[in-house]
Formats: structure tokens, C-alpha cells, sequence
């Protein structure tokens, strides 16, 4: 079966990002004693980006469905590709692949994408195995440590990880192509709307975060010593590899799939009332736990801003501003997303991220796209190094 026009011109299309990203990727990660790496790492860097852009897009998981056509060998073979080209990366580096923690891969890599297979029948409503599935995939990849991750270059610094992209596209090609999610937005677009709303969410959002910070004493302006080139090509580099690295990363999972699913979800069921109801008795209790656990004041803090979001979700859905159950899904799956911040040890951050949950689930709502609610994530992220901010905690 060959390709057609519209998927050939989309593969085009990927082909372009990758080559714009690669001509970033060289000019701005040289290893300084170690060129050789960079050379070992490109090929790499090449195939795993070109799929990264090019997986998440609808007309190629409509194209891999009809060539898998539910044939459990065919399902596998790209997540064994996967599996095959990180495993002889870490092993051109002088790695042991079946050492430590690097044994987890393969379960990881094969794990959703085999669970969904197994069904043997395309299920279109949302049900609990795929929010199992979503949190059986999702803790181990958070909670435990795999080493060598295979960095890009290997030594010297890094643009990522090859176990991070591998993670990112096995699990838009398990929920979006095996699965048949819709809506997951996983795939590079150019839209000045889009653009102009991830702007403006980050803008409104850091302004609130300002207005409360520099209240409690959370935030204090440094500023910089010197406005010169190295600062700009470290606030460049920074907000690369930040997007690439860490926002994407949580996009995708949190909005592209859970909060996607969520919202589906609630939708099925015709009534936001009774997940309303029950994900502000689970998350309060989970906010206060979280905020009398830590050292520190303003214990109540994320469960304030578990309230506001809930509160906000209620009346936005009684106004009917969207389908029903966006806001409730939205304000679960903020509040989820800034509790698991707890790593961060502080109380005031954690309910930051709430809010700033919200602020990227809205991006995604808006444009159901990941790549623009990772642009708002990227650049919350980066703030604090553009501006010359600091957190205390």
C-alpha cells in the first residue's frame, strides 16, 4: 500500500523540522573534547526526531492501522525497532544494556503497546484499563532512574536522552495509533492563533504568579550582572532543551492523554456533577497531606488552589462555556499535576503548578496541540532565568 499525497506531504513536512532541529542541534551542542560523540549521536539524533515529528500525526496513524490491521507481529515491530536502536546506542558507548535499571526498558517500551493489542477489537469509548494503563506506564518512568539514558551526545553536554524520546514515542504510538486515542495533538504545526495563545496564557499566568509570589516572600529579583552573548545563548539553550527534555514530556502524558481522556471520559458518562464532585473529595484531602508534609508556612496553600480550580470548573461548566466536563477534567487533572510537584519540597511552587496545570490544559484545550501547551510550559519553566527571578523555598 503506498502513501498517499496527503501523507507524503506531511512526512515532507517532518523531514523539515528534523533538518531545522538538527542544524540547531549542531551549531549549538558541540562537546568540547569530544567531537567524536557528536558524530556517534547524529545518526541518532536524525531517525529518533524524524519519528518524533512524525508519529503523532493523524494520517500516520490512520496509514500504520491499516498496515498493522490488528497483527500482533506487525504491532511490535516499532517499538523493537526502538528498543533495537537504543540498546546499540548505549552499547556503541561502551554500555552494558542489561545493567541496573536499563533491564526496565523493554517493559516500558513494550508494555501499553501490547495491553492494547491484547483487546484485539477497536474500543472507542474510554474506559478504566486505559487510565490503568496511563498510570502502570507513567510511575515507573517517574519514580525510577535508568541509567545510561543515553544522551545525546553521550558525554559533554547533552541535548536529551534517547530513553526520554523513546518513552515519548512509544506512548504516542501505543494511546494514539494501537489505542486509537484521538485529539492527542502530538505534531508540529505553525499557527499564529496557537502561538499568540500560548503567549498570553504565559503572560497572564506569570503575572499572577508575580502578583502572589513577591506577596509571600516566594520571589526575589537578582536580575543579571551582564546582558551579553553568553546569557542569551544560555537562555537559548535553556529553553531548547526544556522543551524538549521536560515539557513536552509532561504535555503529552498530562493533557494529550490524561486530561484528553478524562475529558472524553466525563463526556461519555453525561454528567460532570458526580467526577466534580469526586475528584474535589480526593484532591483535598491529597492537597492538605501534601501541604502539612513539608517544612515550611502556608501548609493550606495547594489545597487554596485545589478550591479555586475547582470552584472555577463548577461555574464555567453551569455557564456552559465548553462541552461538558472540560473544566472538571481540567481542574483533576491540574490539581494531579501540581501535587506530584511534592519532589519539589516547596509548598507555595506546588500550588503554583496547579495553577499553572490549568494554564497549560487550557493551551491544549484551545489548540489540541502539545506542542503549544509545551511552548507555555517552556517558557513558565525558563522565566525565572530570562527575567533574573529567584525562588525561595
Amino acid at each position: 500500500m503506498k502513501p498517499s499525497n496527503e501523507l507524503s506531504k506531511e512526512m515532507k513536512k517532518s523531514a523539515l523540522w528534523t533538518v531545522l532541529l538538527t542544524l540547531l542541534f549542531l551549531l549549538f551542542y558541540r562537546p568540547a573534547e569530544a567531537f567524536q560523540d557528536l558524530l556517534i549521536a547524529l545518526p541518532f539524533f536524525i531517525v529518533f526526531y524524524y519519528c518524533f515529528f512524525t508519529i503523532g500525526k493523524e494520517s500516520v496513524s490512520s496509514w500504520l492501522r491499516i498496515r498493522i490491521n490488528g497483527d500482533v507481529k506487525k504491532v511490535i515491530l516499532f517499538p523493537a525497532i526502538l528498543l533495537f536502536l537504543y540498546f546499540t546506542y548505549v552499547l556503541i558507548n561502551g554500555q552494558n544494556p542489561y545493567h541496573g535499571t536499563l533491564a526496565l526498558v523493554p517493559y516500558l517500551i513494550f508494555f501499553p503497546v501490547l495491553l492494547f493489542a491484547a483487546r484485539r477489537h477497536t474500543v472507542r469509548k474510554i474506559d478504566w484499563l486505559d487510565f490503568t494503563a496511563f498510570v502502570v506506564y507513567l510511575l515507573p518512568t517517574t519514580l525510577i532512574e535508568v541509567n545510561p539514558a543515553g544522551n545525546l551526545p553521550f558525554t559533554g553536554e547533552s541535548f536529551d536522552s534517547i530513553y526520554r524520546i523513546i518513552l515519548i514515542l512509544s506512548a504516542v504510538y501505543a494511546f494514539g495509533t494501537v489505542r486509537g486515542l484521538k485529539d492527542i495533538g502530538f505534531f508540529p504545526v505553525f499557527n499564529l492563533k496557537f502561538l499568540w495563545t500560548s503567549i498570553w496564557v504565559w503572560f497572564a499566568f506569570y503575572l499572577f504568579v508575580l502578583i502572589i509570589g513577591f506577596n509571600v516572600n516566594f520571589i526575589r529579583y537578582v536580575g543579571h550582572d551582564v546582558i551579553d552573548q553568553a546569557l542569551i545563548h544560555k537562555i537559548f539553550l535553556t529553553l531548547i532543551a526544556t522543551f524538549f527534555h521536560t515539557a513536552i514530556f509532561e504535555e503529552l502524558f498530562f493533557r494529550g492523554i490524561l486530561l484528553n481522556m478524562l475529558t472524553k471520559r466525563i463526556g461519555q458518562a453525561k454528567t460532570w456533577k458526580l467526577f466534580w464532585y469526586w475528584g474535589l473529595a480526593v484532591a483535598i484531602p491529597l492537597a492538605l497531606l501534601v501541604g502539612y508534609t513539608l517544612k515550611g508556612g502556608m501548609h493550606w496553600f495547594p489545597a487554596l488552589m485545589t478550591i479555586c480550580l475547582f470552584t472555577a470548573a463548577f461555574f464555567l461548566e453551569r455557564a456552559n462555556y465548553a462541552p461538558s466536563g472540560i473544566y472538571t477534567g481540567l481542574a483533576i487533572t491540574s490539581t494531579i499535576f501540581g501535587l506530584v510537584h511534592y519532589h519539589s519540597g516547596a509548598i507555595v511552587y506546588i500550588g503554583f503548578a496547579c495553577i499553572a496545570g490549568w494554564a497549560y490544559g487550557y493551551t491544549y484545550l484551545k489548540t489540541r496541540n502539545v506542542f503549544y501547551s509545551a511552548i507555555v510550559h517552556m517558557l513558565v519553566n525558563c522565566s525565572v532565568l530570562i527575567f533574573g527571578f529567584e525562588f525561595i523555598k
